[in-house]
C-alpha cells in the first residue's frame, strides 16, 4: 500500500517491519574485517555509525515530538541523509567542517560516545535552551569548538565562499591555522544550492585557485535529495552541474548506502590530502517526513515518489547490511532502536525545563564585542615595536622616506601609509582584492604594498563573494583579511557574506568562532571625470542594518589612519568586523576653500603620536567654525567639506557654527552628537546617502532618542540612482541646498 504522507509514525513502523522481514545469513564476518566484500569500512566502524544513524532519526522524532505542543521551534531534519555519518568517519576530527543542516548523522558520529551528550546538545538547540553550547540559543545549529564544526545558518550555501577562504588560508606557506598541515576542509550543502550565486561562485573560485596551482584541500559534500523544498532538481542536473566544474574532481556514490558512502568519502579526503586539491563528493539521499515539522509534502509530491524514497530509507539500509554480514540480529537491531529512542526521548524531556536567554542584552552580547581599552593598547604595543626593533625595518619598507617626514598627504597617501605600516605591524594581515596588487589599485591607494609585502597583497578574480569569502575563511585560519571592495555598488552582490556570514558568526558561536575583517570599499559619488551609478554610489542602509558591523568613513587624511588601526586592532583584539569606506571624491583632494590652499591635507602620525591619536569606535569630531552657537551641522563624508565650506561663509555673516563629522556611521556617535546639538538648538543634517532609508534618518531618530527638542532639518540627496556626468548634480546634496537649509534655520 502507498504511503501518501511520511510521518514519524509511519518511519517507525516501517523499519521494524523491514527489519523484522530480513533473514540472517549462516555465516558471520569477524568485525575487524570488512562489512563486505570490496568496502573498507569494518563491521565494527559500521555498528558505531548506525548508532549515529539510529540517533539522528530520534532527534528529528523527538523535535517533532516538541512541536506538538509548541516547546520545538526547529525541526527541518536529517532524516534520509543519515549515510552523512560515513562522511565524519573517512575524516579526521581535526579537519574543519562547515555543514549543511541535514548533517546530524556527520556532527554525532564525529561527537562520537556518549551519543547521548551530543544529542542532548542538538535538542537544547532545538528548543533554544541558553545552555546550548554553540549558540546559546540563539539558534539551532551544528557546531562545537571542540570538533572543529565551524557553526553556518546557511541555508543557500552562501558558507561555501568561507570554506574556499579557510581552505586557502590552511595552503599559505606562511600559514596561521590551529589546524594540522595536512588538514582538509569540508563543507557540506544541499543540491538545490547548487543553483545559487554563492555556490557557484565558490565552485568557480576553487576552481580558478586549481587552475593557477593554488594549494587548496577542499572536499565540498553535496547531500542530494532532489528536492528544493517543493521543488525537485531536475533529472541528472546537479550531476551535470558538479561534473561540468573545472578544477572539481567529481565522485558520486549512493548516499543512503553506509558502506558505498564511507568508500567513496574515504577515497576522496585521501585525494584531497595528498594533493592539497578540491573536489567534490556527490552523494545520492532522499529527504524523510517532508523539508520541516510544518511542511505537507503531499501537496506537491506524488504517493508513488513517497513510497519511492521510504524504499531508500538509509536506516533501513544499514540494518540490512549489518544484518547480511552476520554482525546482529533483526531482534537485536529493533531493540537498539528502541533503546535509542528511549534515551532521546529522555534527554527531550530533560531540556524543556531548562532556561532560556533571559534578555536582550543576553541575546545581542556575543555580536561586538566592544573592548577599546584593549584596542588602545594594542595599537600602543605596535607603536612601540615600530618606534623600538622595528624601527629599521619600517625605514627600509619605506625606501628610506618615512611617510611623517614627507610633508602632508591626500587621503590615498595616507590610507596606503597606514597599510603599509599595518602590514608591517600585523604579521598576519593579508591585503588583498581586484586590482589591489599590480595595479596598485584604481586610485593608487595600495601602490607599492605587493613591492613591499609580496603574497600578502595579492590580487583576486573578479567577484565580490569570493573577495569576502576569501575574508572569511583566511580569519578562522589565524589572519587577518583586509579585502577591498573596488566600488561600494559592487559590495551589493555580496552583502550577504557580510549579513549572513561574518556578521553572524560570533552571535551564532557565542564568540568561539570570530571574524576579523576589515572590508575597504571605495565609495560614495562627486568623481568629476568618472560616473554612473556603478562608480558614483551612495546607498549604505543595507551596511548600517547589520548588527555588531562597524561602518567607518573617514573624510579627511587626518582622521583616516587612526580610524583605520583602530578597525585593524578592534578586528584583531575583538574579532569585529569593519567596513572602511573611503570617499573616492576626496582620494585626491588637496583644498578646502580656495584653489591652492592645501587645507585638506594633513602630515602622516608617526608611531609616537598613535597611541595619543587613537580615535575610538563610535567617537564623532567637532569643528568650530567662527563663535560656534548659532548652528550644529552633523555631516560625514563628502558632506564634511561640503558644510566645512558653507560655515565659513556663514562665519563671515556673523553666525557661527559647529560642524560635526560623525566618522562612524554605525555605531553612530549619539552622545557627541546630541551634545553638540543641544549647545545650538539648532541641527542641520547634511546627508550625501538618498533621503529614504538614508543615513540622515537613523541620525534624526539618535537626536529624538537622546531627548532634544530643538529645531532640526536635513538635506539629503533625491531618491535616485547616480547619473553619468552633469546631470548628477540634480540629484545629490551641493554647497547650495546645505546653505540654503542653514539660512532656514537661522531665520527660525
Amino acid at each position: 500500500m502507498l504511503v501518501r504522507v511520511t510521518t514519524p509514525q509511519n518511519l517507525d513502523e516501517r523499519f521494524r517491519d523491514a527489519v523484522s522481514a530480513m533473514d540472517s545469513p549462516a555465516d558471520r564476518r569477524p568485525p575487524g574485517e570488512a562489512v563486505r566484500d570490496g568496502s573498507a569500512l569494518t563491521g565494527a566502524r559500521a555498528q558505531e555509525l548506525f548508532e549515529a544513524q539510529l540517533a539522528g532519526r530520534h532527534l528529528d522524532l523527538a523535535a517533532r515530538w516538541l512541536r506538538s505542543f509548541n516547546e520545538g521551534f526547529y525541526t527541518i531534519g536529517s532524516s534520509g541523509h543519515e549515510g552523512n555519518a560515513a562522511v565524519a568517519a573517512a575524516l579526521r576530527p581535526d579537519d574543519p567542517a562547515l555543514l549543511h543542516y541535514r548533517s546530524a548523522g556527520f556532527f554525532l558520529a564525529r561527537a562520537g560516545e556518549p551519543l547521548v551528550d551530543a544529542a542532548r546538545d542538538v535538542l537544547r538547540g532545538v528548543v533554544a535552551s541558553a545552555l546550548e553550547p554553540i549558540a546559546g540559543g540563539r539558534h539551532k545549529v551544528f557546531g562545537r569548538a571542540d570538533l572543529h564544526i565551524i557553526p553556518t545558518t546557511s541555508t543557500i550555501a552562501s558558507h561555501l565562499p568561507r570554506a574556499v577562504g579557510l581552505a586557502y588560508g590552511l595552503s599559505r606557506a606562511d600559514r596561521a591555522a590551529p589546524w594540522p598541515e595536512d588538514a582538509v576542509v569540508v563543507a557540506s550543502f544541499g543540491d538545490a544550492s547548487v543553483n545559487h550565486a554563492s555556490a557557484t561562485a565558490a565552485f568557480n573560485a576553487a576552481g580558478w585557485y586549481d587552475h593557477l596551482g593554488t594549494k587548496l584541500p577542499l572536499l565540498l559534500v553535496c547531500e542530494d535529495n532532489g528536492l528544493g523544498i517543493s521543488v525537485p532538481s531536475p533529472a541528472d542536473w546537479v550531476a551535470t552541474t558538479l561534473r561540468s566544474r573545472p578544477g572539481l574532481r567529481y565522485t558520486a556514490a549512493d548516499g543512503c548506502d553506509l558502506a558505498a558512502t564511507y568508500d567513496a568519502a574515504a577515497e576522496a579526503v585521501a585525494w584531497v590530502r595528498e594533493h592539497r586539491r578540491p573536489a567534490v563528493l556527490h552523494l545520492s539521499m532522499v529527504r524523510l517526513m517532508g523539508h520541516a515539522g510544518a511542511d505537507a509534502e503531499v501537496a506537491y509530491r506524488t504517493a508513488e515518489d513517497i513510497a519511492r524514497d521510504l524504499d531508500r530509507d538509509p536506516l533501513i539500509s544499514t540494518a540490512r547490511l549489518l544484518v547480511a554480514a552476520g554482525l546482529a540480529e533483526p531482534a537485536e537491531l529493533i531493540s537498539r532502536y528502541d533503546e535509542v529512542g528511549w534515551r532521546i526521548r529522555k534527554v527531550a524531556e530533560e531540556v524543556l525545563g531548562e532556561p532560556k536567554l533571559a534578555s536582550g542584552a543576553e541575546v545581542v552580547t556575543p555580536l561586538a564585542a566592544r573592548r577599546p581599552l584593549r584596542v588602545a593598547r594594542h595599537i600602543a604595543d605596535a607603536a612601540d615595536r615600530a618606534a623600538g626593533a622595528g624601527a629599521a625595518a619600517r625605514s627600509r619598507t619605506f625606501g628610506g622616506k618615512l611617510p611623517e617626514q614627507a610633508g602632508p598627504l591626500t587621503l590615498a597617501q595616507t590610507i596606503n601609509a597606514t597599510l603599509t605600516d599595518a602590514l608591517l605591524a600585523e604579521p598576519r594581515a593579508l591585503v588583498y582584492g581586484e586590482d589591489v596588487a599590480r595595479k596598485g589599485g584604481v586610485y593608487g591607494v595600495t601602490k607599492h604594498l605587493a613591492e613591499r609585502f609580496g603574497d600578502r597583497v595579492f590580487d583576486t578574480l573578479l567577484d565580490e563573494t569570493t573577495v569576502l569569502g576569501l575574508g572569511l575563511g583566511a580569519g578562522l585560519a589565524g589572519y587577518l583579511p583586509v579585502p577591498e571592495i573596488q566600488y561600494l555598488a559592487y559590495l551589493h552582490n555580496a552583502e550577504d557574506q557580510l549579513r549572513g556570514e561574518a556578521a553572524t558568526l560570533s552571535f551564532f558561536s557565542s564568540g568561539a568562532y570570530r571574524n576579523p575583517l576589515v572590508v575597504r570599499v571605495a565609495g560614495l559619488a562627486y568623481q568629476q571625470s568618472f560616473g554612473g551609478h556603478f562608480h558614483n554610489d551612495n546607498s549604505l542602509a543595507v551596511l548600517r542594518d547589520v548588527p555588531g558591523l562597524v561602518l567607518a568613513v573617514p573624510a579627511r587624511p587626518a582622521d583616516a589612519a587612526p580610524m583605520l588601526r583602530t578597525c585593524l586592532a578592534a578586528a584583531a583584539v575583538d574579532g569585529n568586523v569593519s567596513v572602511f569606506l573611503e570617499p573616492i571624491a576626496l582620494y585626491h583632494m588637496r583644498d578646502l576653500y580656495a584653489d591652492g590652499d592645501d587645507e585638506w591635507l594633513a602630515p602622516y602620525a608617526g608611531p609616537a603620536e598613535w597611541g595619543t591619536g587613537h580615535v575610538p569606535i563610535g567617537r564623532a569630531r567637532t569643528y568650530p567654525v567662527g563663535d560656534a552657537d548659532a548652528l550644529t551641522i552633523v555631516t560625514y563624508g563628502n558632506g564634511l567639506r561640503m558644510s566645512l565650506r558653507v560655515a565659513a561663509r556663514l562665519a563671515e555673516q556673523g553666525y557661527g557654527s559647529r560642524v560635526v563629522d560623525l566618522r562612524w556611521l554605525s555605531p553612530l556617535p549619539a552622545a557627541d552628537l546630541v551634545r553638540e546639538a543641544t549647545a545650538t538648538g539648532r541641527v542641520l543634517i547634511v546627508d550625501e546617502t538618498r533621503r529614504s532609508g538614508g543615513v540622515g534618518e537613523g541620525i534624526l531618530a539618535a537626536l529624538v532618542d537622546g531627548g532634544f527638542v530643538g529645531a532640526a532639518r536635513r538635506v539629503a540627496s533625491a531618491d535616485s540612482l547616480i547619473p553619468l556626468g552633469p546631470a548628477a548634480q540634480h540629484v545629490l546634496v551641493g554647497e547650495d541646498a546645505v546653505t540654503q537649509g542653514a539660512q532656514a534655520l537661522l531665520a527660525r
